[in-house]
Formats: structure tokens, C-alpha cells, sequence
């Protein structure tokens, strides 16, 4: 089959590699001539597992270019994956779709079936539909389909190839026969449903899984406040069948470009639509106070900050990826440089996007650079990298060794052993303190 895709950013890029690895052919469009460039010599402008392996295997069958038309001309089924950011109301912004949706309409002269890919609110089909009666220049019959993703960066090739459910919202037979011929050879399941109800069910789904580390990061203020174990706790808790054990890991907070976004985009779609989401706004709060409460930690340990050198571990929002979007670390970051620290850092892919975001930051070359005359190092990443250092080497090469752990990553009785001050998070400290 022919697929057009606009938008090749991560959900356009993985939908298009997806599909041509399947061995369909795929016109991907974008307007940023450098990433188009790019792409044609098989180079991935992002950090994704897999994908630049998967880009070379495939590019006789995949189409790079900046002319939307090419895609309008030879494919039947048109993937909408464009940027839908925030607006500052909270309100996911529709341009680029709309835009897309316009040119479509008038470039298409046969039946075309415009799928929204990207991350849109309920409705967001009634007005494609709309702007393509609108602005289409004939009688092509067309129809709006909604495929929501469900792809984790640093995983989102497997996700996207071995998904747990793929969700289409169609309003047609013709529309369902297609996006079931198109999903044939996945092995999952697979739930048609009508339009509104599809394009909610990825809100929600996020929206949920938000809720579920917020609640345990809750959870841990409790048990550091008590001397519980929150690790323990998620256990007794995810071993219920009707809980389960996935996002009840308890750290400095969420970030990324989908959970507070869409939380966002979520609690204002039931505003519009009066009905009470105030839920998601404790979720949001929640969430956005833990780098300030881990701030409060260091400070409780260190006392004053003012010119201790802080080293922190991993800048990218979640590890297998360069994105710093919302990313934890950027926040503790300032909040540390509020306070006078000497802050550098260090991350195996992100340090250059995290640069960009924070032009004044200060990156080490390797973690025993960043240990070198540290009076603390601070893990917001959790890098498989970072457990497998040589840490006796980091205890010699720092003046004051003391380890804050934001994700519970390290192995705390290890560290202690080597002499280290270890803080995890909703856990009991280890290692010896004086005073």
C-alpha cells in the first residue's frame, strides 16, 4: 500500500519506518529541508534505538521530501502527524493540523483517508472533515480516521511494531476496511470504534498513567516522612492484578513531551466541555513540586549550597533518548543554580539539546570528569550506564561523597559500603552521617 505521512518528527518518523519495514511504501513530507536531507542519506536526526538501522534497511521504500503533493498524489491513506504544542491556556494548538488538513484538500483528486496520528483533542475529525469540505476544489470523496499512538521514546520502534492494542476510530466501512488491511500483519489486538471515542482514549491513557506516578511519588513523601520503604510498597501494591506494577516508580517527577502536555490538553477539553477533571490539576501540581522537594533534600543534607560543586547524572527526560522537553533534570538544574551551586552535568546523547534549553550550562566530558571535586552528584537519569560505573573510582575522586538518587537507580548498600552518603527517594538514607 501507499502511505503518505505528514509531519516526520518522532511519531512521524517511527509511523513511517513502521510502515515501510512492513514493506509498504511510504511518502513522508516535512517542511524542514535540513531533516529531509538528512533522512535521504539514512542519518536519524533523533535518538531513537533501532532507527537508523531500520532507516538504511528501508530506503528504497521510503520517500523523503518537502513537497506535500507527492504524498497527496501517490498515496491513498494520509497519516496527519504534526506538532499539536501547548497553547498557554493549556489548549493543544490545532494550526499545523488545520494546515495540513487545507492542503490536502486541495491537492486531492481521488478518495484519500486522513488518519490523525498525532495527539489531538475529541472533535479534532469533525473540524478536518470540515476544513477539507471547505477547501477541496472537487467532488473526492474522502474520510477521517483516528489512530492514535502509543509509542515510549527510547522504545518506540518495538512499540510501534509490537503494540499491545492499536485503536482505530472510523466512521465507514470503507474507512475500517482499509486501516484493517493496513494492520494486518500486527499481532495485536485490534479495537474499532467511532471517532470521539478513539481520539479520547489517548488522553485518557496518559492522563492515567500520569496519575499513577504522581500517586506513588505521594506516597513516598509519606514514607521518607515515616521511615517507610516505597519500593516496597509499589510491590505489595503492583503484584494486585487490578493495580499492576508498571509507573509506580517513585523519582523526581515526569516530563517529556506527552504527560504534561496532554494532562494539560486533557483537564481543558473537560472544561470546555463542563464536566470536573480537577483530579488532573493535583496530578499536574503534584508532579511539578518534585524538583523542588528534591531540592529540599539536598539542602537538608548539605545545608548551604552556595558554592559546593553539584554533578548531576542524565539529562534527558527518561534514558534511551536525547529529548529534554520538560525534562526534571533542566528544573533541578535552575533550582540548584538559584541557590549559588556550581552545577555541571553530563548525559550520554543530551547534553548538546539540553545546552540549547540552557545555553549557560556547564557539561562534563564523562561521569569521573563530572565526580572530579564534587561535593555531591545528583542521578535524575537513570542511564544504564551510570550503575555500572567504577564506583569506588567516583568515591576517590570527590571531596564530599554523597549520592542523591532521584530514581531509586543505584544500589544503595553498595554505595554505602564504599563509604558513600546514599538518599534515594521515599526510602530510608544509607550510609554514614555525621552529626
Amino acid at each position: 500500500m501507499d502511505i503518505g505521512v505528514f509531519g516526520i518528527g518522532y511519531v512521524g518518523l517511527t509511523t513511517a519506518l513502521g510502515f515501510a519495514s512492513k514493506g509498504h511504501r511510504v511518502f513522508a513530507v516535512d517542511r524542514d529541508e535540513e531533516k529531509v536531507e538528512s533522512l535521504r542519506s539514512g542519518q536519524v536526526p533523533i535518538f531513537e534505538p533501532g532507527a537508523r538501522e531500520l532507516l538504511r534497511e528501508n530506503l528504497s521504500r521510503l520517500h523523503f521530501s518537502t513537497r506535500g503533493e507527492d504524498a497527496v498524489k501517490n498515496a491513498e491513506v494520509l497519516f496527519i502527524s504534526v506538532g499539536t504544542p501547548s497553547l498557554p491556556d493549556g489548549s493543544a494548538d490545532l494550526s499545523q493540523v488545520e494546515e495540513v488538513a487545507k492542503f490536502i484538500a486541495e491537492h486531492m483528486e481521488a478518495y484519500k483517508l486522513i488518519v490523525e496520528k498525532s495527539t489531538v483533542p475529541v472533535h479534532t475529525a469533525y473540524w478536518i472533515k470540515r476544513t477539507v469540505n471547505l477547501y477541496k476544489r472537487g467532488d473526492a470523496p474522502f474520510d477521517v480516521v483516528s489512530n492514535p499512538e502509543f509509542l515510549r521514546e527510547g522504545s518506540a520502534l518495538r512499540d510501534f511494531l509490537h503494540p499491545h492494542r492499536i485503536v482505530i476510530g472510523t466512521e465507514t466501512e470503507r474507512a475500517r476496511k482499509i486501516m484493517g488491511e493496513l494492520y494486518r500483519d500486527f499481532n495485536a489486538p485490534i479495537i474499532f470504534t467511532d471517532v470521539k471515542t478513539a481520539e479520547i482514549i489517548k488522553h485518557a491513557s496518559n492522563s492515567f498513567l500520569a496519575t499513577k506516578i504522581s500517586f506513588i511519588n505521594m506516597v513516598a513523601d509519606l514514607c521518607e516522612a515515616v521511615g517507610a520503604d516505597v519500593e516496597m510498597v509499589a510491590r505489595g501494591m503492583g503484584l494486585d492484578p487490578r493495580i499492576g506494577k508498571e509507573f509506580l516508580r517513585a523519582g523526581v517527577g515526569f516530563g517529556g513531551s506527552c504527560f504534561p502536555k496532554d494532562i494539560k490538553a486533557f483537564y481543558r477539553i473537560a472544561e470546555e466541555n463542563q464536566v470536573d477533571f480537577s483530579l488532573l490539576k493535583e496530578v499536574e501540581r503534584i508532579n511539578l513540586e518534585r524538583p523542588l522537594k528534591f531540592l529540599r533534600k539536598i539542602k537538608g543534607v548539605m545545608w548551604n549550597l552556595r558554592g559546593k560543586k553539584i554533578g548531576v547524572l542524565g539529562l534527558s527526560f527518561k534514558p534511551n533518548t536525547d529529548d529534554v522537553r520538560e525534562a526534571p533534570s533542566l528544573k533541578v538544574i535552575e533550582l540548584l543554580l538559584g541557590e549559588g551551586a556550581e552545577v555541571e552535568a553530563y548525559d550520554p546523547v543530551a547534553g548538546e539539546n539540553a545546552k540549547k534549553s540552557m545555553p549557560a550550562l556547564r557539561l562534563s566530558r564523562d561521569p569521573y570528569s563530572l565526580a572530579q571535586g564534587a561535593n555531591a552528584l545528583a542521578l535524575i537519569t537513570e542511564w544504564e550506564e551510570f550503575r555500572d560505573l567504577d564506583w569506588k573510582r567516583v568515591r576517590e575522586l570527590m571531596d564530599t561523597p554523597i549520592v542523591f538518587d532521584g530514581r531509586n537507580f543505584l544500589e544503595g548498600r553498595k554505595l554505602a559500603s564504599l563509604g558513600f552518603e546514599y538518599y534515594p527517594v521515599g526510602k530510608p538514607p544509607m550510609g554514614k552521617r555525621n552529626g
